[in-house]
């Protein structure tokens, strides 16, 4: 009878400890492996009145994601130059929301790269397409000018995008 009641404190003695282990770092071993299974991020930032992507090229690996984060007042677009893209996601072209027109909050936008190449992309407010394919800031016919006629440099960026452990 003695003996029975030795493993019975012994049981709930262990089952105690486990549940305190449990209480008490349970939450860092779920958070750890959560935190495993995002992708990671790379932010692309807009640098308030610099009218610009920063940084201008920008290296990942598969299986990541690029997130534009537009800290601007004014509205930009992430749009994709098709013609060079080899890293999918032709035919983007997504606003990003300035904070005048989003309530003080930075627009966002992400894309999740799946396979090694590169992704060219612009602003189609500041600047188009020449023949060549290449981004030019925008003249006469169309885009944004200054009070003493200048358009600016062409606001654009590359990402280019390394195999990772998938590939």
């Amino acid at each position: 009878m003695a003996a029975s009641k030795i493993r019975s404190v012994r049981f709930c003695s262990l089952t105690l400890l486990a549940f305190l282990f449990a209480l008490t770092f349970g939450n860092t071993i779920t958070n750890r492996i959560v935190a495993a299974d995002k992708p990671h991020v790379n932010r692309m930032v807009i640098v308030p009145e610099e009218d610009r992507f920063s940084p201008f090229a920008l290296t990942i690996r598969s299986g990541e994601d690029v997130e534009w984060v537009n800290m601007d007042t004014d509205d930009h677009t992430v749009v994709s130059n098709d013609f060079f893209n080899t890293a999918g996601h032709n035919g983007t072209n997504v606003v990003l929301v300035g904070t005048d027109n989003n309530n003080g909050t930075p627009g966002t936008f992400r894309l999740h790269f799946s396979k090694p190449g590169t992704f060219h992309y612009y602003c189609r407010f500041h600047a188009h397409l020449d023949s060549d394919h290449q981004p030019v800031a925008p003249g006469p016919d169309g885009g944004i000018q200054d009070a003493n006629g200048n358009f600016g440099t062409p606001m654009m960026g590359v990402i280019t995008v390394l195999p990772g452990p998938e590939d």
